[in-house]
């Protein structure tokens, strides 16, 4: 997962970087279609200019190999995503599938995402930002390294407009207690579930094959919405 924290002495990551092993096509359109698609991390842009229009702007921390992101892209065109993942392999997959299909509402940041939120990304700017399926770090003395906290909640707000909302899934249970208890604290967010707790998988989220395998094998997911208000 793309995230780390800021108001650490030391920064706490949420995400380990894996090299990988990237496949042909995956090197390939990293060769040929990175300028199109990536922005650079260094750089200030106006997104207005980047997409050449004025749309909602939505934002997917750690899109893995992008196919459900891709997906979400192609089903609104009308929107624009700014995708952020730190692997390689799964930039070069998304990559491969924006140019295969033609879908130009989509850029890139291969780079840690809580440094994007915090330097590159105006205030009150997003519509949304998606959280779907981050590393759990399931054994308790790892819980620190949690994306959802307090912290991250409050560069959120900061972001999002008003009306925006945060949208998290995961399939630990552990995890979506955790988060729902992190985001129900913060009185600027409302639960857009009407009991106060989990939603529906709305119609915008693709499932991905990870997620149907285990709704097939009787797994639990957990989506949770919050708007800020």
């Amino acid at each position: 997962m793309t995230v780390s924290e800021q108001s650490l002495p030391q920064r706490i990551r949420s995400f380990i970087r894996r090299q990988g092993r990237l496949t042909p096509g995956q090197q390939l359109a990293l060769d040929n279609h990175w300028n199109t698609f990536c922005l650079d991390p260094n750089m200030d842009y106006d997104f207005t200019l980047v997409f050449g229009r004025h749309a909602p702007l939505f934002i997917e921390i750690g899109f893995g190999n992008g196919d459900s992101l891709a997906k979400m892209a192609a089903a609104n065109p009308d929107k624009d995503y700014i995708g952020i993942e730190v692997h390689t392999p799964g930039v070069g997959h998304l990559l491969m599938l924006l140019n295969e299909q033609g879908i130009n509402n989509v850029r890139i940041y291969c780079h840690d995402a809580i440094e994007i939120l915090e330097n590159k990304i105006p205030d009150h700017s997003l519509a949304g930002v998606h959280l779907f399926f981050p590393d759990p770090w399931h054994k308790k003395k790892h819980h620190k390294r949690r994306i959802v906290r307090p912290s991250f909640v409050a560069l959120l707000l900061k972001k999002l407009k008003s009306g925006g909302y945060f949208h998290a899934a995961t399939d630990w249970e552990n995890y979506a207690q955790a988060m729902l208890e992190v985001l129900s604290e913060e009185p600027s967010l409302k639960n857009t579930s009407p009991d106060n707790d989990y939603c529906q998988c709305p119609a915008y989220r693709p499932l991905t094959k990870f997620e149907q395998r285990g709704i097939r094998l009787g797994h639990g997911v957990w989506d949770l919405i919050f708007s800020k208000s």
